[in-house]
């Protein structure tokens, strides 16, 4: 591979757009046009002649290339078969280029391009640059997590069924993807009872004298206390993935088959049992909504541009059944829908997504072949990319096409609301300023222990969580709500200019005490005028209504005596609520999770046999805490623990899950009494 730069000269001019859009964007950027801001913008950009004549000495070979902007920010990063050709293209026609691409030609001050042997690893290239640099001007997935999946591994003594995010070259059988954490999770719940399988942790099965409770709900087969032989259990593992791959027909005779045999022995518990799973997988056959008679694992992609913004919609077809969707928001993208699209492919299947048989494509794309290559080598088998045009699969594509025009529908129409809902707050709280960018924070702790602060930033009524803060409290060990914000906002003003400097409001959860200390805290720091500042507090109010009646909503702003009440404005008092809870959930999973470690931490030092060696030795052979927690007897012996002491971590650390559950259950029925309230 080969890399090659292009620097540009100090004093050569900027490249020329001949559109009003830019103009404003100029004029907004450098201030309103004029002599002095005339030579300023063009300092460092480079003259088009000059950019296109170095542009003819780059090679006839594939490649990527990026465009950089003046500070060396990376704009654009794209993948070429022909290095010349293609970044000789963006400087031929202008009119034949979109708008996003002309801006981002306004900004670029330097190209560069690295050769790569063929256009697939350019290809590989491409997508890894992105993810790295996450340019501006390129199709970048917001929400690019893993959806949830599950896993059963036949390989295993005992096999039981778990959730993941990632696919892992294993051996193990993956089944998904989920685009609802809930769906995946009651689908979980359904399996188990359906197909009792063991629920506890680790590849080995720990032998019990008695069984759990599970077993006495009939949820597990009690593998463990030897109620069940293993041949008797992997025929139900045989089931589970029949299931699942939707061979519902094969596992449906096979268990005709086994009821039979049951009610000739006489052993009419066991006819019965195998009765009522026939119906309830006869009741879930009529539920799925079966698409296609192919029966083939398909990705259909639907795509709808509009006002300058794309939406586009993923359906997932799984064994002929469609199985659930995906949207996705390209608002910052550049470019038509063959670029959108291939873009889109590379980053989604880049990492850890599950691949289909086939990914079905509205409009054919140039990169159609090595697409489908660089997508059967990852699956390791083979996978076609294509555009249909009649038939079954053209019927799946027009219904992502109409999911993604809808989709564009209801997120416009919701983007009109909030943008409502903003002015409306800007109205009421008298703000100098659109509220565009509101951050909340938010402290929890328990009687002053592991405190932490949590800041999250909301972006047009919608969470931003590239833009979330954790904090851990360092100046106060005491309980003192209006300090510790204080602490949080001062570290968070300071650390993070730049994303402070972008807010128009800065919300409190509290009251009067936190606002009055966060105000002085704004006034020594000198941004008390650049940042407006307002608190939220459910407080006692009897001059509503009748006297101690219940909690109101109360908002604080400096300089004003009474709260206000928002009781007249619920679309904007929810706005805000939205934005507080989500405060309040994200510093209370923070202290959780800190709890949660200094509590296994201190609950390892306290087990005899495990010193300051061995738990370093623990952390270091799993990589975390939740690891050990979920780590089986048998892999415990395997990093060094002596037996004896195995089961005394186990116990141990049993016990702590325990806790942990209550205390989860604890928080959800104080949040319902608060919903109550």
């Amino acid at each position: 591979m080969c890399y090659n730069r292009n620097r540009d000269n100090q004093n050569s001019g900027n490249l020329k757009t001949d559109t009003k859009m830019l103009e404003l964007e100029a004029e907004n950027q450098n201030g309103p046009a004029g002599p002095d801001n005339e030579d300023k913008s063009k300092a460092g950009r480079p003259e088009p002649a000059a950019l296109a004549e170095r542009i003819s000495a780059f090679p006839h070979l594939p490649g990527i290339y990026m465009f950089k902007d003046e500070g060396g920010t990376i704009l654009y990063i794209g993948k070429a078969r022909d290095l010349r050709k293609r970044i000789g293209n963006y400087f031929r026609d202008s009119d034949a280029i979109d708008i996003k691409t002309r801006i981002m030609l306004a900004k670029a001050a330097d190209v560069e391009y690295a050769i790569t042997s063929s256009e697939k690893e350019a290809l590989l290239l491409e997508a890894s640059l992105i993810k790295k640099h996450r340019p501006r001007y390129n199709v970048v997935l917001r929400d690019d997590k893993n959806y949830l999946s599950i896993r059963i591994d036949p390989r295993d003594p005992y096999p039981r069924l778990d959730i993941v995010r990632r696919f892992q070259k294993d051996g193990a059988l993956y089944f998904g993807p989920y685009t609802s954490a809930r769906a995946a999770r009651d689908t979980l719940k359904y399996l188990h009872q359906l197909f009792p399988l063991r629920l506890c942790k680790g590849k080995k099965l720990i032998p019990r004298e008695r069984p759990c409770l599970n077993f006495s709900m009939g949820q597990c087969l009690a593998a463990c206390a030897a109620k069940v032989s293993r041949d008797e259990y992997m025929k139900m593992v045989e089931e589970v993935v029949l299931f699942l791959e939707g061979k519902t027909d094969i596992l449906q005779r096979q268990l005709q088959k086994r009821m039979q045999e049951a009610a000739e022995a006489l052993q009419f518990e066991l006819a019965a049992f195998y009765r009522d799973r026939l119906r309830n997988i006869a009741a879930t056959i009529e539920k799925q909504h079966v698409v296609s008679d192919r029966f083939l694992d398909q990705d259909v992609l639907g795509i709808h541009q509009e006002e300058g913004r794309s939406e586009l919609v993923v359906l997932f077809i799984r064994q002929g059944v469609h199985s659930g969707q995906r949207a996705f928001d390209l608002k910052e993208a550049k470019g038509d829908r063959h670029e959108l699209i291939s873009a889109f492919i590379q980053q989604y299947y880049y990492e850890g997504a599950f691949i289909p048989d086939e990914v079905l494509v509205p409009i054919s794309l140039d990169s159609e072949t090595v697409l489908s290559e660089w997508l059967s080598e990852k699956k390791e088998k083979h996978v076609r990319v294509w555009a249909v045009k009649r038939g079954a699969r053209k019927h799946l594509l027009d219904m992502a096409q109409t999911n993604a025009r809808e989709g564009f529908i209801s997120r416009r129409r919701w983007r009109m609301r909030d943008t409502a809902l903003i002015d409306g707050l800007q109205r009421l709280l008298k703000l100098p300023r659109t509220p565009a960018r509101i951050a909340c924070v938010d402290i929890s702790n328990i009687q002053g222990q592991h405190a932490v602060g949590a800041l999250v930033v909301f972006e047009h009524g919608r969470p931003d969580k590239a833009s979330y803060r954790r904090y851990r409290i360092r100046l106060k060990s005491e309980p003192d709500d209006p300090a510790m914000m204080a602490e949080v906002i001062g570290r968070f003003i300071e650390n993070d200019r730049e994303l402070s400097a972008g807010l128009d409001l800065l919300l409190l959860d509290g009251g009067k005490g936190q606002l009055n200390t966060v105000v002085r805290l704004l006034e020594q720091l000198g941004t008390s005028e650049s940042l407006p500042v307002a608190s939220i507090a459910k407080e006692r109010e009897s001059d509503i209504g009748e006297k101690g009646k219940g909690l109101y909503e109360k908002i604080y702003l400096p300089g004003r005596k009474n709260p206000l009440f928002l009781h007249r404005s619920p679309d904007i008092l929810h706005l805000l609520q939205r934005i507080r809870d989500e405060a309040h959930r994200f510093a209370i999973s923070h202290y959780q999770n800190v709890h949660r470690v200094s509590l296994l931490t201190s609950a390892l030092d306290g087990i005899p046999g495990i010193g300051p060696g061995r738990r370093q030795m623990l952390l270091q052979r799993f990589g975390s805490l939740d690891a050990i927690q979920e780590a089986s007897a048998f892999e415990l012996e395997e990093a060094g623990i002596p037996q004896k002491v195995v089961q005394s971590v186990i116990r141990v650390l049993s016990e702590i899950e325990s806790r942990e559950i209550l205390e989860k259950q604890e928080v959800t029925d104080d949040s319902r009494e608060d919903a109550k309230d």
